[in-house]
């Protein structure tokens, strides 16, 4: 019997009302139990198998999940009702949660077909639309239960490689392979030599295994004159040189091996970051894409080693404009309509909000980016940090190891068709044949469960020898990558726990589903792992066993469906020199018109995308949570000012804590990705020095998102950045513990291809040893002194004084890092001794930018003068808007004035001015003319404007 609670809030001017569809017997009395569960008596009213509604009303549209998709609202509803009642849902029956939007004013049935547009995703969602005499016919809407039916019964295709170099091609594009011909005739010639076809498990699992995704083919490619490839050569290089010159002071605990790179937090815990993309699922589905992508690092991180403890989150979104509304198709013939930039945008906030705020993970910093190009395939970054004892049970905990003999277990969510081709997806364009099934929805409370269960306690109880998460490629990679500890594996596909019957073979395999895990766990530890995880409502089975055979193995019963060598599936990928051709080009210069007041042009950078206020994102994540904030994404005496870095403090009887920080400037690849990549780490190591830290035990990650890297020019703007990071990490003597490329970032818009701009993220993660001496950007005590730290030069290329006149330029910021590794010692110096009263990093806007964030953070005025700025140049727009690397503007009480001057001696440092108890910003241009004036109210409402929805 197919029940309906439907729950409406009291007197609420919000026409909607939430729906619970029970597929389940209960009786009247249980029913009415179930709704006083699901709702709250003081605020809302059920209705039981009735329809609740206004009494007026036109149109009524219903929004619900399609079948199969992962509903998080109804699978909590069905274990508040198993608890409550204590039954359990068989195979078939289930909750499903919708809801139901009624529109009061009248309306054709065309523009209610526009506004249910706006309000579902058909990719995930179903729609249904009634008017208010259908609704009243019918007694309510339909009662739907979008259930999973598939007739396909499990069997094994052979795949006919005999075949011609097009036919090759046709059978990769068939099956979203993505293998261009030299790797589908590298398959051919392997079971050429086998003398059998492979079936197609075996080929979609070294699809997966090869995919651009998982074995970073680009990076590790050989290039004209880099035979090693671009990550050999340039992050892996430098980290290894850079490990060697520190010696004993190396931080680097576990680098490029592992789900997260590892430094050392103190003498008994290890500190691990990772930071992932979810681009291509985020274009389809941003709310799915984007959870999926939170759970998943947080996987990484519960992966890392014997299972590190999720600390803290981070975001990062690339967009375009959400205010513009610009209609894209996928197709030329204009019927697969993109979605708005304003629906992506509130999709992934929100998903990222959900998957980490219902995981009761932190999210203490993030950032928004704007760019045209990044309309038809958004960038989302996800990051996650994490905490881990050095030793557990006397072993380091870094290190895990399948042994030969151990069980094959798989644990937490259920598979099912979500998430299928993935990491192929992940690997091509997007473009108007992009599976469905490459969308999923990560499930946080499930996930919660799993996490707390592990690295609360079989993690240290000894339960297992290893452990992964089931991420790109899902039990596929996962299994097989784990199989290379032991030498091998063999898998029992019916074993596998399945959302819904009718699953194809490659699909359990290969199925991207979330929040499940892989372990390794000997025989004689089973039982207790197995009453453990049960005990905390966390599903576990036995899949198969790890060996020593050199094989991976998969049956499904008694018959053997994929029979693949270890070295072929993992080493067999043929590499191929890559061509790659950059030169520099050649953009408009903004005209020099002579001006001699520039307030307005202050306000309008202020109200840029790119340097307006984020608070509408920032207040949507939790960062309080776990209680280790130390500096929040928002300070100042309003707590709305924009902090250059966020503190964490993970232990509680420590004074230690963790920094975290990000550096981003696409704009300046536009020029040169080298010093892009230059500036980029700058830009994230300054904002360390910026809230008291130093560099002693800072470690970078990188993420490169480009776009099609077949073109010698993209290819050849990534080898400049990869460049870029080698010399400039290596100079300032900081590491590189991990990152993730993400290539292909194209779309195809009426049949033309676009390319997102080469996109390079630099995080950066620092212990700081004394959280009481955390410094904030906000200005503090009228009549301290304003110095400006660092040379400012003629360096306006990709600057927002240039984006708001409509050019780029030609000169992008450089990085002079031995000059650069000065300032940041003596800063971090300055901050150790208690100098800095506040510190703002110079980026986006220049002194001019920072000098009012500062004022309006503190609720104070500044009275500056340009003429004692340390630079090589003497126009005021220039000095004012210059973006030039590694400077600083600091605040310094009066006494300190002889220490500070003292410290920065053989430094560019210039006193600048005062702050002023008045409530405006003054500066003044270097012929001591007033060249801006305005009141701080005014320049924090340019600011805060542009995203007050």
């Amino acid at each position: 019997m197919i029940n309906r609670i439907e729950v409406e809030y009291k007197n609420s001017v919000d026409c909607s009302i939430f729906v619970y569809t029970i597929n389940k017997f209960f009786t009247n009395p249980q029913l009415k139990s179930i709704a006083t569960s699901l709702s709250n008596p003081l605020t809302q009213r059920t209705g039981i198998n009735c329809a609740l509604s206004p009494k007026k009303f036109w149109w009524s549209i219903e929004i619900g999940f399609l079948p199969g998709v992962t509903d998080n609202v109804g699978a909590t509803a069905r274990e508040i009702i198993e608890d409550l009642l204590n039954v359990r849902f068989d195979q078939g029956d289930d909750v499903y949660s919708s809801k139901i939007m009624f529109i009061l004013s009248p309306k054709k049935i065309k523009e209610v077909k526009k506004i249910a547009d706006q309000l579902y995703n058909p990719l995930i969602q179903r729609c249904q639309i009634k008017s208010y005499d259908q609704f009243r016919k019918d007694g309510g809407m339909n009662k739907v239960v979008p259930e999973v039916l598939l007739s396909e019964s499990p069997k094994t295709e052979y795949i006919d490689l005999n075949v011609s170099d097009g036919k090759l091609i046709e059978i990769s594009r068939r099956r979203v392979l993505a293998l261009t011909l030299p790797y589908m005739k590298a398959i051919q010639s392997h079971f050429l030599h086998l003398g059998r076809n492979p079936t197609d498990i075996e080929i979609e699992s070294i699809a997966q295994t090869w995919s651009e995704h998982c074995k970073h083919t680009i990076f590790n490619s050989p290039l004209d004159g880099i035979k090693e490839g671009l990550f050999k050569r340039y992050i892996t290089g430098a980290t290894e040189k850079i490990r060697r010159e520190k010696g004993k002071n190396d931080i680097c605990v576990s680098v490029f091996k592992d789900n997260s790179g590892a430094i050392e937090f103190n003498d008994k815990y290890l500190l691990t970051h990772k930071v992932e993309t979810h681009n291509s699922p985020s274009s389809l589905d941003p709310f799915g894409g984007a959870i999926t992508g939170i759970v998943g690092v947080n996987r990484d991180t519960i992966g890392f080693g014997l299972g590190a403890k999720p600390i803290a989150n981070f975001y990062g979104f690339c967009l375009a404009d959400p205010k513009t509304d610009v209609s894209f198709y996928r197709d030329i013939g204009l019927t697969q309509k993109m979605l708005s930039s304003r629906r992506i945008m509130d999709g992934v906030i929100e998903g990222v909000n959900v998957g980490s705020n219902q995981s009761g993970i932190p999210t203490p910093l993030g950032f928004v980016y704007f760019d045209e190009r990044y309309r038809g395939k958004p960038l989302v970054f996800v990051g996650t940090l994490g905490l881990i004892p050095k030793k557990v049970n006397g072993k380091h905990s870094h290190v895990k190891n399948a042994k030969s003999g151990d069980y094959i277990v798989m644990i937490g969510g259920r598979v099912g068709k979500d998430g299928i081709h993935g990491a192929t997806f992940s690997s091509e364009a997007l473009s108007s044949g992009s599976p469905v099934t490459a969308v999923q929805i990560g499930d946080p409370i499930t996930q919660k469960k799993l996490s707390d269960a592990i690295v609360k306690e079989a993690r240290d109880l000894d339960l297992y020898n290893s452990i992964t998460d089931n991420g790109a490629g899902g039990l596929s990679c996962s299994v097989s990558e784990m199989a290379k500890e032991s030498g091998g594996c063999k898998v029992y596909l019916d074993k596998v726990p399945l959302k819904y019957p009718g699953l194809a073979l490659w699909e359990i395999w290969l199925s991207e589903s979330q929040e499940r895990m892989t372990l390794a766990v000997s025989q004689k530890k089973w039982n207790r792992l197995k009453k453990l995880l049960v005990s905390r409502g966390v599903e576990a089975t036995i899949i198969g066993k790890f060996n020593d055979s050199g094989k991976c193995q998969v049956y499904y019963g008694n018959e053997l469906i994929m029979d693949l060598d270890m070295e072929f599936l993992h080493d067999g990928i043929p590499m191929f020199e890559r061509k790659a051709e950059w030169s520099r080009p050649m953009h408009k210069e903004r005209e020099n018109k002579g001006k001699e007041n520039f307030t307005r042009d202050l306000l309008k950078i202020l109200s840029s995308w790119n340097v307006c206020s984020k608070e509408w994102v920032i207040r949507q994540y939790d960062h309080e949570v776990q209680g280790q904030s130390v500096l929040k994404p928002l300070v100042g005496v309003g707590n709305d000012g924009p902090g250059d870095a966020s503190i964490i403090r993970p232990k509680f009887n420590s004074k230690k804590g963790i920094i975290i920080s990000n550096g981003i400037n696409p704009r300046f690849g536009l020029i040169d990705p080298y010093w892009m990549a230059a500036s980029c780490i700058d830009e994230a190591l300054r904002q360390v020095i910026a809230v008291g830290g130093s560099l002693k035990k800072t470690a970078l990650l990188d993420n490169f998102c480009w776009g099609n890297t077949d073109k010698p020019d993209r290819l050849g703007s990534l080898v400049r950045a990869s460049f870029g990071c080698y010399d400039i990490a290596k100079a300032y003597g900081v590491p590189f513990i991990s990152g993730k490329d993400s290539l292909n970032n194209e779309y195809s818009v009426h049949g033309e291809s676009i390319s997102i701009p080469g996109t390079l993220l630099i995080s950066a993660i620092s212990v700081m040893e004394d959280i009481a001496k955390a410094v904030t950007m906000d200005l503090k005590e009228e009549g301290n002194l304003i110095y400006v730290i660092g040379w400012t030069k003629d360096e306006m290329g990709g600057s927002h004084y240039n984006l708001i006149n409509n050019c780029i330029g030609n000169n992008a910021p450089i990085v002079d890092a031995k000059t650069g590794l000065k300032i940041f010692n003596r800063m971090a110096e300055a901050a150790g001794r208690g100098l800095l009263r506040a510190c703002h990093d110079l980026s986006e806007g220049g002194i001019a930018v920072a000098l009012a964030e500062m004022a309006f953070s503190g609720g104070f005025g500044a009275d500056a003068e340009l003429g004692n700025i340390p630079c090589d140049v003497k126009k005021d727009n220039v000095i004012l808007f210059s973006e030039s690397n590694t400077r600083f503007i600091v605040e310094v009480r009066k006494a300190h004035k002889k220490a500070f001057e003292d410290l920065m001696k053989g430094i560019p440092t210039g006193l600048i001015g005062e702050v002023s108890g008045k409530k405006d910003l003054r500066i003044y241009g270097v012929k001591g003319k007033k060249i801006i004036e305005a009141g701080i109210a005014e320049l924090k409402e340019a600011w805060q404007k542009p995203l007050r929805w």
